[in-house]
């Protein structure tokens, strides 16, 4: 919607295109209408931009891609391995229970990851390809949607200046016979204009004369 609304008394299918002249002069008169910072600052109209707000997570991340640095840190991939199990010195030494019991709670982790990732693939193969399929078919569907509505805003627009265009050449001869008896007007007016001034000038030297004569 724009933020200024204003209508223009226009015939453009009846006005003649202006000159090259013409259009640098209007454009002189358009640049000596703006300031200098036009080109670099929004117009008073336009409401200042909402102030960002992000989580710190989130400018955390932005300030390390504005700085360039590597990505670091993330989900820790290592605990979804295999552990390997823990090692002795020698045969006779007693095994570490905690440290078994660290090494069984990691190979709990990964088991279950890997369950659920077979589980995962397994409706994959099941049910992706009508997934797929089925959003195809929603997103096609929308785009046929946005279509038809482009085409008949484009067939709105073509039969608005249809219109327009019907209308203006109707009251062309009108128009022309207006703009002709208003030049005529104008100059019968600018022609009793000149006469009076050369009447005035004239009473003028009349009384110019009349002053100089010896009485």
């Amino acid at each position: 919607m724009s933020l200024i609304n204003e209508s223009h008394e226009s015939l453009p299918y009846l006005d003649a295109a202006p000159s090259a002249s013409a259009r640098q002069h209007a454009q002189q008169l358009i640049n000596s209408e703006l300031v200098p910072e036009h080109a670099t600052t929004l117009h008073p109209s336009i409401p200042a931009a909402p102030e960002a707000r992000f989580s710190p997570l989130f400018q955390q991340e932005l300030s390390r891609k504005e700085a360039g640095a590597p990505l670091t840190g993330g989900i820790d991939l290592t605990r979804y391995e295999a552990p390997e199990p823990p090692t002795r010195a020698s045969v006779n030494d007693a095994p570490n229970l905690d440290e078994w019991r660290r090494t069984l709670q990691k190979a709990y982790v990964s088991s279950s990851h890997l369950t659920k990732r077979h589980e995962n693939l397994s409706l994959l193969e099941e049910g992706g390809r009508n997934a797929w399929l089925i959003g195809n078919s929603q997103l096609e569907d929308i785009l046929r949607g946005i279509e038809k509505e482009l085409a008949e805003t484009k067939d709105s627009a073509e039969e608005v200046n249809k219109q327009r265009k019907i209308a203006q050449e109707a009251i062309q001869g009108e128009v022309v016979s207006l703009e002709e008896t208003w030049k005529r007007g104008v100059g019968a007016v600018l022609d009793v204009q000149l006469a009076s001034e050369g009447l005035r000038q004239q009473i003028l030297e009349f009384r110019r004369q009349a002053a100089q004569q010896p009485r």
